[in-house]
């Protein structure tokens, strides 16, 4: 048993600490710590009336803070922190972590507040002081990264000698009943979408426009959508874990109203991530002033709080990998594994919509792997250098099934 501190308060981390609370018999200690406190005291609230809960600890702090972060590590001495904050402040928390004597968990990569751009560079390299203050650090521990680097361990382990062809599906077949929303945090989300596109292919990244590249394919229980090549960090690492892959890609369903919208926050400049200046009339009306504002930052505020999704959602979610390569038997096979995740179903048990509990509780499985001492290695390791059996175990008994199709048509060349 051990102690945990989740960082943040939204809708991963609400998932996630009503899972924790659930897992008494791994986690004895609980903290939720965010910049609002009230936020965290509500949560703590919510988990207790859905779980009996009621030792569940709150706190504030800013993770911007290394200083204010180390401390309040220290004044609580958790094993694990479990970093769902956002991923501006995934240095900052792996350093005080560092400072502290902290093992870390998040479920995203780094990504700097001044560029839309991520990579786990900066993360890997934190690898030696990791290593040497005998700590772990576990990267992308959400379902993509996540669950899909652990699916293509998991076919690596099982079925295949060789990986040749590895596509990541994302479909959400859910309606929010929104004209406009985003699943998680909007200026990520946003952030990440109009970039431009990328994918490995015999060793080298090849870059695309954004959205250029897409097709129909067809999802279990679902039917066919539209999808489109994006750039998605656990390419990175999985082409580095696997070198027989000679072609890696990350696809991603957009419905034509939410295309749409995001031509329009494009063309209209909303989407910038640089200060302008606004001048508009005093409060008291003694003249005007001029204040300094992140378009996309701005947009965030006015757009509904991904939180709030949930009641009304209905649909699902389906992820999974499309595999080809050489079998156990030397025979080329495919592969198909996935899940499939009710946003319904994660309303009535968390009050959190399907994409926040398809990375709620991979987040937890992962730290339950911890404290079980089944993840646990100096460094800083991406999930799929784990063995992916144990979680693959918890996977289904926590909440988040999974399926296979063995030498079906991925319909992708």
């Amino acid at each position: 048993m051990g102690k945990v501190l989740i960082i943040g308060a939204g809708g991963v981390a609400t998932v996630a600490a009503h899972k924790v609370a659930k897992n008494a018999d791994v986690f004895n200690e609980i903290m939720i710590a965010s910049r609002t406190k009230s936020k965290c005291d509500a949560l703590a609230a919510a988990v207790a009336k859905a779980t009996g809960r009621t030792d569940i600890k709150t706190a504030r702090v800013d993770a911007d803070n290394v200083p204010e972060l180390v401390a309040l590590f220290r004044e609580f001495q958790p094993d694990l922190v479990m970093n769902l904050a956002l991923p501006y402040q995934d240095l900052t928390i792996m350093d005080a972590c560092l400072e502290a004597g902290c093992s870390y968990l998040d479920t995203a990569n780094y990504e700097p507040k001044d560029e839309a751009h991520f990579e786990y560079s900066w993360q890997w390299a934190y690898r030696e002081r990791f290593e040497k203050a005998g700590l772990t650090a576990i990267l992308g521990c959400g379902f993509d990264p996540g669950v899909t680097s652990i699916f293509t361990a998991y076919a690596a382990k099982h079925h295949f000698k060789e990986i040749h062809y590895l596509d990541i599906v994302d479909c959400n077949a859910g309606n929010h009943h929104k004209a406009f929303a985003t699943n998680f945090n909007p200026e990520i989300n946003i952030r990440e979408i109009t970039q431009k596109g990328l994918y490995y292919e015999d060793g080298k990244y090849i870059e695309t426009e954004p959205m250029e590249i897409h097709q129909p394919l067809t999802y279990p229980n679902i039917g066919p959508k539209e999808s489109y090549l994006l750039h998605h960090e656990e390419i990175e690492s999985l082409v580095i874990n696997y070198p027989t892959i000679k072609r890696a890609r990350f696809w991603m369903t957009f419905g034509e109203a939410y295309l749409k919208h995001l031509e329009v926050i494009q063309n209209i400049g909303m989407d910038r991530i640089d200060e302008i200046e606004y001048t508009a009339p005093k409060a008291d009306g003694t003249g005007v002033e001029t204040v300094k504002i992140v378009p996309l930052q701005f947009l965030k505020a006015v757009l509904p709080n991904p939180q709030d999704l949930g009641e009304n959602y209905d649909g699902e979610t389906s992820i999974g990998c499309r595999i080809k390569g050489i079998g156990l038997d030397g025979k080329e096979h495919t592969y198909y594994i996935y899940n499939n995740c009710s946003h319904q179903a994660a309303y009535e048990e968390t009050g959190m919509q399907g994409v926040s509990y398809t990375t709620g509780v991979p987040a937890c499985i992962g730290a339950r792997m911890f404290m079980l001492g089944l993840w646990k290695k100096p460094g800083v390791h991406n999930v799929e250098e784990f063995d992916p059996d144990p979680f693959m175990v918890e996977l289904g008994k926590q909440g988040l099934p999974w399926h296979e199709i063995h030498d079906g048509d991925l319909e992708l060349d």
